[in-house]
């Protein structure tokens, strides 16, 4: 069961501030760069411990990611912040031309994605960058549930070789991790399995759909949840093993339905596992100003909406 008001709740940017100090101590090549937004991406942080390690480029996002690049190529471990739609848009082609194509290890780690970011209006609500992120080679793209995920997570690109982005969010999310709960890229975390439907959700979504799952419950609907919070490589072996299991899916993402999560994972129902599938997201629009809160009800991404899919979904099936 999920009881959304008797969880801690942490922001996934002020996680990554902290899991970007922890790195610090325990490795001197981590370097991190910032396009002036440090108190905002909460790299500040690091750049109070190590200052002598932390590079703010100012209101350049292309000159920041060049110059990780470059940092890379030297042998330092660069993590690299701004909001996800200066990191993602602006300096697309850098990401794809400096970082991507010549497979260097940098880690992008992009905050205040998504509706959530609220009254800064739909030009600052990056609703395409995991859509943008996923379709260049060589590219590995994690959307965080949580705090605890996302310490968890920023140590696992650390780990790894090769460029990745992370996004993560301006408000406090209740955390839905269990305490036992090891992230590994590429893998999902299966809450329950489920038996009439499957919800796959990722980012601040898992938490609305834990929410559906408990409100299905109590209408004698068995629907599992899954976390899917790496979107690139996708975790195909569990979509297939939901869909065979349930024969209904509902994605949930706070982003396009388009090139993201629904996207990804309607590739996989298509071409190995045929199953009903109803997206959860954007509708081929743009955000708009308003509070967070109010703004995943007004775009249908609320605990409620997520369940009146996963009815719909069932609908859908053969009989």
């Amino acid at each position: 069961m999920f009881h959304g008001g008797n969880v801690s709740k942490i922001a996934t940017r002020d996680a990554y501030g902290d899991a970007l100090v922890s790195l610090g101590k325990k490795r001197n090549d981590v370097v991190v760069l910032d396009a002036d937004l440090s108190g905002s991406t909460k790299t500040a942080k690091f750049a109070k411990a190590f200052p002598d390690r932390f590079f703010n480029i100012g209101i350049a996002e292309q000159d920041m990611m060049g110059t990780a690049a470059g940092l890379a190529i030297g042998g330092k471990l660069p993590f690299v912040s701004t909001f996800a739609v200066f990191a993602t848009g602006r300096a697309w082609e850098q990401v794809r031309q400096s970082i991507c194509y010549p497979n260097l290890n940098v880690k992008i780690v992009a905050t205040h994605a998504g509706v959530t970011v609220g009254e800064d209006g739909g030009s600052h609500q990056s609703v395409e960058d995991i859509a943008v992120m996923r379709v260049i080679p060589h590219m590995t793209v994690i959307v965080p549930a949580d705090g605890p995920e996302t310490l968890q997570a920023i140590e696992a690109v650390a780990e790894y070789q090769g460029p990745c982005y992370v996004r993560a969010g301006r408000n406090k999310v209740p955390t839905v991790c269990p305490e036992n709960y090891r992230f590994r890229i590429g893998k999902a975390h299966v809450f329950n399995e489920g038996k009439h439907a499957a919800i796959i959700a990722t980012g601040i979504m898992v938490a609305e759909a834990l929410k559906a799952r408990d409100q299905l419950k109590a209408e004698g609907i068995d629907a599992g949840v899954i976390n899917m919070s790496t979107i690139k490589p996708l975790d195909r072996d569990a979509v297939i093993a939901a869909a065979t299991r349930c024969g209904a899916i509902v994605t949930a993402e706070e982003h396009s339905i388009i090139g993201g999560l629904g996207g990804a994972v309607a590739e996989v129902l298509a071409e190995s596992a045929p199953a009903p599938l109803v997206r959860i997201g954007l509708k081929d629009t743009f955000g708009t100003s308003g509070d967070g809160e109010g703004l995943l009800k007004h775009y249908g991404l609320s605990a409620g909406d997520i369940a009146a899919a996963v009815k719909e979904a069932i609908k859908k099936k053969k009989s």
